[in-house]
């Protein structure tokens, strides 16, 4: 996979400042200032792997670039900046489609290290015929796709490691840490709600009733199931 981000963010110096150690990193930085000009890059380079997106834009918000972004289908993956202590930014944002955030002000070593995290999600290798499979659903850990009775259900990255989380460990109580490990990682640092909305919002893609789900139940105080 290619090594290869776009940075929106319409403040001139935070853009250069992060764009600057992102290559650092060794990664290919694309940039734009307002969510027109980086929806028309997107459009342009297929080859996007991961998107770094601020929310408060002049135009076209974080937010609606990554609805048009999961619209087209697309499986980059998603960071979004939020402003510190908007609990209802990160929550619309990861509803939406976002795989991860990052709080401003925020340290540029923590925002390397979580591309970093989310790029090897991305490009993790697995066996041309590698597939979990699972009452009427199937995964293709090569295609990283999901099919619920024949037809495909799109997923983020974040919802691909969780159900695949869950389908290695049918029936086995998975506790939110077990879930934050498993999916973004032991050295990850974050609210554990990140969990709990990214479970809601892959329930409202599998389940026939999200407010009734039989596929991924709760354990409350603890976690979640996979009921096979």
């Amino acid at each position: 996979m290619i090594r290869k981000l776009i940075v929106l963010e319409d403040e001139d110096s935070i853009r250069s400042f992060i764009v600057l150690n992102l290559e650092r990193a060794g990664y290919e930085v694309l940039e734009a200032a307002t969510g027109e000009e980086a929806l028309q890059s997107i459009k342009k380079n297929r080859d996007i792997s991961i998107a770094v997106l601020d929310l408060m834009l002049p135009d076209i918000d974080g937010y609606e670039v990554c609805r048009r972004i999961r619209a087209q289908g697309l499986a980059m993956g998603i960071i979004m900046l939020t402003a510190k202590g908007q609990e209802t930014d990160k929550v619309t944002g990861l509803m939406i489609g976002a795989d991860d955030y990052v709080t401003k002000p925020f340290s540029v070593v923590e925002l390397v290290a979580r591309v970093d995290a989310l790029y090897r999600r991305l490009s993790g290798g697995m066996a041309a015929n590698e597939m979990l499979s699972s009452g009427p659903f199937e995964l293709n850990l090569r295609s990283r796709e999901l099919r619920k009775n024949g037809v495909k259900i799109e997923l983020t990255q974040v919802e691909f490691m969780i159900m695949k989380t869950f389908l290695e460990n049918p029936g086995s109580a998975l506790s939110r840490e077990d879930l934050l490990s498993a999916v973004w990682g032991r050295d990850y640092l974050c609210d554990l709600k990140i969990v709990d909305v990214n479970i809601r919002r892959l329930r409202l893609k599998i389940e026939e009733d999200a407010a009734a789900p039989k596929y991924i139940t709760t354990l409350w105080g603890f976690g979640y199931k996979w009921e096979g």
